[in-house]
């Protein structure tokens, strides 16, 4: 079990560091078929060990100069209201629709990336209609996280390049940042509900916290068309996994 948890670890904290993503959508699955964990005890010992992942992380990306913590912060706090809405819309909206109008947003994100080369020294200013545009993007990843249990960084990065046109290192970095305020309340919420055991995802988060510095590391010698093709892929990955989700689901669900 030790040894499936730290392989997790590593696995979704390379690609936490690398991409400025939580990894939910890594882990989870690989929680699931590695330590046989039930997928709500997955996505909770997932989502604990985001917390110091995505503080390591961010810590790596402001060495280099690459956080805007202002605009990480404001995404955050719209996370954190966002999250109470998307459990209710959960048990209100027919959850394939939803599944589907997201996979549909991440191949869009995908071809995107792959086709667009971000501006690596791009930085954003921070207007009243940029501001009001974060929070709206952090709420965005609130209700996702309460949907679909996953830390929104994977909507966060390509959004934060396509529309705030920032750079790619900057628009990891503050995924990272922006993640963190909604993990810690969202495990302290499983925590109160018992659904996760505090040492499974501690054993993760350390194996995680490693490999996510390796994987900061990677993100500034990759060239910026290099990193969106790869990011484009793992959209185009992560799509075809929510699609296979919702075919082998009922539709009754």
């Amino acid at each position: 079990m030790t040894l499936a948890l730290l392989a997790v670890g590593a696995i979704g904290g390379l690609f936490s560091g690398l991409f400025g993503v939580g990894g939910g959508l890594l882990m989870v699955p690989l929680l699931m078929w590695w330590a046989r964990m039930p997928q709500r005890r997955a996505t909770a010992t997932s989502l604990l060990a985001i917390v110091p992942t995505g503080i390591v992380g961010s810590i790596g990306y402001a060495i280099g100069g690459q956080i805007d913590v202002l605009a990480g912060v404001i995404i955050g706090a719209g996370a954190i209201a966002g999250a109470p809405l998307g459990t209710l819309l959960l048990r209100r909206l027919p959850i394939v629709w939803l599944r589907w109008m997201l996979i549909a947003g991440m191949l869009a994100a995908a071809v995107y990336l792959m086709l667009v080369e971000p501006d690596r020294g791009a930085a954003l200013a921070l207007t009243p209609a940029s501001v009001a545009g974060l929070v709206l993007l952090g709420v965005t990843m609130g209700v996702l996280a309460g949907l679909f249990g996953i830390g929104g960084g994977i909507v966060a990065v390509p959004v934060l390049i396509a529309l705030f046109g920032m750079g790619d290192l900057l628009a990891k970095g503050t995924s990272l940042v922006a993640m963190i305020p909604a993990a810690v309340v969202g495990t302290l919420s499983n925590r109160r509900a018992r659904l996760v055991r505090v040492r499974d995802g501690l054993i993760v988060g350390a194996a995680a916290v490693v490999f996510s510095l390796a994987g900061v590391a990677l993100a500034f010698v990759i060239p910026p068309a290099l990193s969106g093709l790869l990011f484009g892929l793992l959209l185009v990955a992560a799509a075809v996994q929510l699609i296979v989700r919702t075919l082998r689901q009922p539709r009754t669900e």
